[in-house]
């Protein structure tokens, strides 16, 4: 088994699920745990000024072989999708894919289903049970990141700048990077190991908000409730259905935004809508979020002021922030085409802790991780996929030195 499919097998045991109702930071103890691991993972292959501080970040350094070299930074997230369990997991190794359906435990992965899975013939999978998350988002990007720093240290010959590296908590809930210290990080500008498909180079990505809608009812027995009760339930079907039908996640993709319903719990009593709103276009990001209040406004007029909303933006569009230093993107493109990888140049749809961190100073665009099916039970990652990374970091770190 290689290095870094052995180290990723190894990471995903560790349950790091956060959890988006703590109060916490991270909003776990498991995280916690995985970051001492982690840090001592990071002293037993030889980096410097290994720590976890008090939020949970790990850091980690390794010297240049270079001097007068920018220095790049390293990042992946360490905990997994409330999404789907994180608990438990049991991989699936399909060695030299024949391109039919894998069956799993719960479900199967097919081709009819995800057809990108015929890209991968003859190449080793591995897969979930199809009873939780694999983990690959994102533990395949440390496991990248971690061999990537050991062949370094293995290859002096190989020339490259001090690199800094850092696994983040709590990014999947959008608080990653929220007591991220870049000045003490130190790097001139950084890549995340957060994205999926071989190839993927994104600096792109939507603008979010979080809008929770929280209505108010009252409820009196039904056989005597005219012009009296206010059923917050079914105030919220009416919210839901005054957006537009087909902006939403199931009917969009590329650039089209949309408004997504992620959850709706209500009794007659009381009622929660919690939506995310994503969008590419600042303009059209700013409409979105009119247009939720528009529509609470307008039914509370018609319900006495039963309904609150909270409307929070998230993060926003890095591209801002990566188009004056776009030869941090070419620097990848380079890595990739020498190591053999055609560069997918495509937009998020959805946000990394790169997009709030390239607007805290440290420009930072996503890299591949080589996964599938993020946050689902059907989550893969093929081996080769994370290999590739592998080489492409090294390369990266190498091709930097002659940009000075």
């Amino acid at each position: 088994m290689n290095p870094v499919s052995k180290r990723f097998l190894t990471y995903i045991q560790h349950h790091t699920t956060s959890d988006e109702d703590s109060s916490t930071f991270p909003s776990t103890k498991n995280q916690l745990d995985f970051a001492a691991f982690l840090a001592e993972e990071c002293k037993t292959i030889g980096l410097q000024e290994v720590s976890v501080d008090a939020h949970g970040y790990v850091t980690a350094f390794l010297p240049g072989t270079t001097k007068n070299a920018p220095i790049i930074g390293f990042i992946a997230h360490m905990d997994t999708s409330p999404d789907a369990s994180g608990e438990n997991i049991l991989p699936n190794i399909v060695e030299n894919y024949d391109g039919n359906t894998i069956p799993l435990k719960e479900g199967c992965l097919s081709p009819e289903e995800f057809p990108f899975l015929k890209d991968y013939i003859g190449q080793t999978l591995i897969t979930t049970d199809g009873t939780t998350l694999l983990g690959a988002d994102d533990k395949a990007g440390i496991a990248e990141i971690l061999t990537a720093m050991e062949y370094l240290m293995a290859h002096p010959e190989i020339p490259h700048g001090d690199i800094r590296i850092a696994f983040t908590p709590d990014e999947e809930i959008g608080k990653g990077v929220d007591f991220f210290n870049v000045e003490a990080f130190g790097a001139d500008f950084a890549y995340t190991l957060d994205g999926g498909r071989i190839g993927e180079l994104e600096y792109e990505n939507f603008n979010a908000a979080r809008a929770l809608i929280k209505i108010r009812g009252k409820n009196v027995h039904p056989g005597t409730a005219k012009n009296v009760m206010v059923n917050a339930a079914l105030i919220g079907t009416e919210i839901a259905a005054l957006l537009p039908a087909d902006e939403i996640p199931g009917k969009t993709e590329g650039y089209e935004g949309f408004f997504h319903l992620c959850s709706f719990e209500g009794t007659t009593t009381y009622a929660e809508l919690d939506y995310i709103i994503r969008d590419f276009d600042k303009a059209s990001f700013e409409k979105r979020k009119s247009l939720i209040q528009s529509i609470v406004d307008k039914k509370n007029e018609e319900h006495s002021n039963c309904i609150e909303l909270e409307l929070t933006d998230q993060y926003y569009n890095m591209l801002s922030q990566i188009e004056p230093c776009m030869e941090i993107i070419d620097l990848a493109k380079q890595a990739m085409l020498d190591c053999g990888i055609a560069p997918i140049i495509q937009p998020i749809r959805g946000g990394t802790d790169g997009a709030r961190l390239s607007f805290m100073g440290l420009p930072c665009p996503n890299l591949f991780a080589g996964g599938h099916n993020f946050h689902s039970n059907f989550e893969f990652v093929p081996v080769e996929s994370m290999e590739k990374a592998v080489e492409m970091i090294v390369r990266i770190a190498e091709l930097a030195t002659s940009k000075t």
